[in-house]
């Protein structure tokens, strides 16, 4: 079985990766954690995914718990960004698979279906985890697919057909 895991995040006080949305997609489930931050800092927001500082309900110090618990029974986990799959593998301590391997697009050019709770992810610009975790999703699921029904014949050979016209 395969899961995509997706992350929105926002930048720390040492320029560290701060994840304050995790998204996870799977065959009929589309989840999301939204974590507190790990420090008190200014409360400051981004304008590319519309999160801010002060959000959160989960601590953060269960991050790696929450992952681990949430993609336990998948035997494959995609991400998409080498940067992401990177961070992902060293939380988690498996490989994740980069959906960039397999050419797919990036997720800001799907048509989304669905989007976190947030009021401000309504509006299409916002980067959205729980948006780009279904889409590309939704891609891998198209993408398996699709490679089932090609099959290249191992026994390589050129068929010939006469058509005969009577009149």
């Amino acid at each position: 079985m395969e899961v995509v895991v997706d992350y929105a995040y926002l930048t720390g006080t040492k320029n560290e990766t701060i994840i304050k949305k995790l998204s996870i997609a799977c065959e009929n489930v589309l989840q999301k954690f939204h974590f507190q931050g790990p420090y008190t800092m200014r409360p400051d927001g981004d304008t590319e995914n519309g999160l801010n500082w002060d959000d959160g309900h989960i601590p953060y110090y269960q991050l790696s718990t929450v992952l681990s618990e949430s993609v336990v029974g998948f035997v494959y986990m995609y991400g998409y960004s080498e940067s992401k799959c990177k961070f992902q593998s060293q939380l988690e301590g498996r490989p994740v698979h980069n959906l960039e391997d397999l050419n797919c697009p990036s997720p800001r050019h799907f048509r989304h279906k669905y989007s976190c709770t947030k009021p401000c992810h309504r509006i299409p610009s916002f980067r959205c985890g729980t948006r780009h975790a279904h889409s590309l999703y939704e891609w891998l699921m198209y993408h398996f697919q699709k490679m089932s029904y090609i099959t290249c014949s191992e026994d390589i050979t050129r068929h010939t057909t006469r058509f005969v016209s009577a009149v």
